[in-house]
């Protein structure tokens, strides 16, 4: 008997074929290897720090995040500076916020070409108009004034509270002082819990609504809706008996010559005249069944409701009558109308 040996299979060397499809596999392959480098590079260089460039700060410290773009959410909220004041501006130079970020590793800051970055701190600007709506209020519901005819006139120049952007709300004003003699007051202008406060003083103004002619009238004149205009003017600097704004009174004749601008007083116009002197008139009398008429002449003008003397031709008396509506007037007794007068009377109405 024999050993049986064992059979080692001969391995020939394979040699493969350079066929388009193990072209087509390579090529896909470094594709791949490049694109997943070119976005591994990318995502390496997002990672980096940027300026973010000028900045409105809206509170009192400026933080990693106001400053750069690309911090972790970790340090984001690192304070870095100190921001201006309320309503302020700023500048700091791009090597100190270098400098403040090396600490933290970070690597080096994409600054653009900028040398600095200017810094605006945000503010809510409460103006003439709001502080004196402020002291209004007071003065109606503490002195019984009428805010809408007060003006005031503040103290000093463009006077103005400056506070954080986050106070909304309505501005008051407390600690409010006013004399009556002097038209003098003094309020302190708070907004939130006295969290930003102005003290301001002024001249309170009372205010009327006055007729003002938009040209010059000769006597005689009937006035127009365009010759009038309503203004709003200090009560102390306009006459006792100035014309109100409430009700214009156009149709009206002017009494005398009348400058453009001038405020229109009592006795600078009247109503037109219904009756001219020498006009034929309509003398009547009215009573509770009886009606009489009578033609007559005008001896004087006269507007509504004016009284003057008339004549009746008839009797030729001279009449005591009142002026009714354009050329009609009105005797108290039909005696007076005459004889004649039954020729012309309408009785029974």
């Amino acid at each position: 008997m024999y050993a049986l040996r064992q059979i080692h299979p001969v391995q020939r060397k394979r040699v493969a074929t350079l066929t388009p499809g193990i072209v087509v596999r390579v090529f896909i392959a470094l594709a791949a290897f490049s694109y997943m480098t070119v976005h591994v590079l990318a995502e390496e260089a997002g990672q980096r720090v940027r300026l973010r460039g000028d900045v409105t700060a809206r509170g009192d410290i400026l933080t990693l995040g106001d400053l750069v773009e690309g911090a972790p959410t970790d340090l984001a909220r690192r304070p870095l500076f100190r921001a201006p004041a309320l309503g302020a501006s700023g500048t700091i130079q791009t090597r100190r916020i270098a400098e403040a970020v090396m600490p933290l590793g970070l690597g080096e800051i994409e600054t653009g070409g900028r040398q600095q970055v200017s810094v605006q701190r945000a503010a809510r600007r409460v103006g003439p108009t709001e502080i004196e709506a402020a002291i209004k209020r007071v003065l109606e519901a503490s002195y019984g004034l009428d805010q809408r005819n007060l003006a005031i006139r503040l103290d000093g120049e463009n006077t103005i509270l400056l506070a954080p952007v986050d106070l909304d709300g309505q501005a008051t004003a407390l600690d409010l002082s006013y004399d009556p003699r002097l038209k003098r007051v003094a309020a302190l202008i708070t907004l939130g819990e006295r969290q930003a406060s102005l003290r301001v003083s002024g001249q309170v103004q009372e205010i009327r609504e006055v007729q003002v002619l938009a040209r010059s009238l000769n006597r005689g004149d009937t006035l127009g809706a365009a010759d009038i205009t309503v203004e709003r003017r200090p009560r102390e600097a306009t006459p006792a008996d100035a014309q109100g704004g409430s009700a214009v009174a156009t149709g009206q004749v002017a009494q005398r010559s009348l400058s453009a601008g001038a405020v229109l007083r009592s006795g600078d116009i009247a109503p037109a005249d219904l009756v001219q002197r020498g006009e034929a008139v309509t003398i009547v009398f009215d009573a509770p069944g009886l009606n009489l008429s009578l033609r007559g002449q005008a001896n004087e003008n006269g507007r509504l409701g004016a009284a003057i003397t008339v004549t009746n031709p008839v009797s030729k008396k001279i009449l005591a009558a009142t002026i009714i509506g354009p050329g009609r007037v009105s005797v108290s007794s039909p005696a007076s109308l005459g004889r004649q007068a039954s020729a012309t009377f309408d009785a029974g109405r």
